[in-house]
């Protein structure tokens, strides 16, 4: 089974090798390797060169925006599965892609799998949290559950069928995509008990006061795209339902 890895970056010269290196340094051989830049100014264009004899396709070019590089990624895939490695984030241990292709041999019906992530500290990668998922069922969906986005591998066919992030809702694009997939289609998808990704904090989502309240009314407008019954009371259970990470 190829696995589709993706990569997508901008300036990310400080971890990018980081991440390069916890990627060839997988168990697992048959992964068709994307990069996608969004016109990096510093030296990661001097990193993915060092490299590209681990990366089978690579391109860079302006995007609009993070999910707007993803989406190009996931069109250039031609693996049978599909997962994105942020950046700045690392695989937790050299055997994760082989779970993953072992889960989706074994379970042929699933559509998609999920499993552990840890937040860590950009630079010690001391653990700041835990977020440790579950078998979901589909009242979890409804009550704001979602998996970590980083640790989930959907089969390449969905995005076909279901379409892609959509680009109108800022850093809720991941969480939009999961309602779409998880409530409105209802796909079959199995929890992987592994600790996959370890994941700097920092992200887009999780900075200023603004961004934050930014984030909210984005889930609010994915949660309302949906259908999803009470969303107010939904996005505000999402962002709660954290605290038991820490």
């Amino acid at each position: 089974m190829k696995i589709s890895l993706i990569t997508v970056v901008y300036n990310g010269e400080t971890f990018l090798q980081e991440c390069f290196n916890s990627i060839m340094a997988q168990t697992y051989s048959d992964i068709e390797y994307i990069v996608i830049d969004g016109g990096s100014t510093d030296s990661t264009l001097d990193i993915i060169q060092k490299n590209h004899s681990a990366i089978d396709y690579f391109i860079s070019e302006k995007d609009n925006g993070l999910y707007d590089a993803i989406n190009k990624g996931i069109q250039r895939a031609t693996g049978e599965v599909i997962g994105i490695l942020n950046a700045d984030d690392l695989f937790a241990s050299p055997d994760v892609l082989t779970s993953v292709a072992k889960t989706f041999t074994s379970l042929p019906k699933i559509d998609g799998l999920y499993g552990d992530l840890n937040y860590i500290h950009p630079v010690t990668h001391k653990v700041i949290r835990t977020w440790k998922s579950y078998q979901n069922t589909f009242e979890d969906i409804k009550k704001g559950w979602m998996p970590a986005h980083p640790t989930l591998y959907l089969k390449r066919a969905l995005f076909e069928k279901n379409g892609y992030y959509a680009l109108n809702l800022g850093t809720a694009a991941d969480y939009e995509l999961i309602l779409r997939y998880f409530y409105t289609h209802k796909i079959e998808a199995a929890y992987l008990p592994v600790l996959m990704v370890n994941m700097r904090t920092g992200g887009v989502s999780n900075q200023s006061l603004m961004s934050r309240i930014s984030a909210f009314a984005n889930d609010y407008k994915a949660l309302k795209r949906n259908r999803v019954p009470y969303p107010l009371f939904v996005v505000v259970r999402k962002k709660l339902s954290k605290l038991n990470q820490f």
